[in-house]
């Protein structure tokens, strides 16, 4: 295994900066994995996504989130501020996005995105 795989990048102002590994568009939801993560802070995070959604995927899939660690992967849903969860149409074509993880609430939640 690589002793580099843990080490997370930060910008600028100390956001820490994630490359996701793989992106499954699944029947039931859209995944977007981290890999190897343990997202412990409660604050921002930026996602670089390295497979983007295809604008043909269904727009109506909840798009989710996976951090998998030693022993198990846990999967939440991103959702916007308002609770609402995203779909793929909110995510098509998008490469980076920035999300709040809100420990106390169980909550990851997504602030912005930037395509191309």
């Amino acid at each position: 295994m690589n002793c580099c795989v843990n080490i997370l990048a930060t910008n600028a102002g100390g956001i820490p900066y994630i490359t996701s590994t793989n992106t499954t568009i699944g029947t039931e939801t859209i995944d977007i994995a981290l890999g190897f993560r343990v997202i412990k802070p409660v604050g921002y995070l930026t996602i670089a996504i390295s497979d983007v959604i295809p604008a043909d995927a269904t727009p109506t899939l909840p798009v989710t989130l996976t951090m998998s660690s030693i022993t198990n992967s846990t999967t939440r849903n991103l959702v916007l501020p308002n609770g609402t969860p995203v779909t793929a149409a909110e995510l098509l074509n998008v490469n980076t996005i920035l999300v709040f993880n809100d420990r106390k609430r169980g909550l990851l939640v997504l602030m912005s995105r930037t395509t191309d």
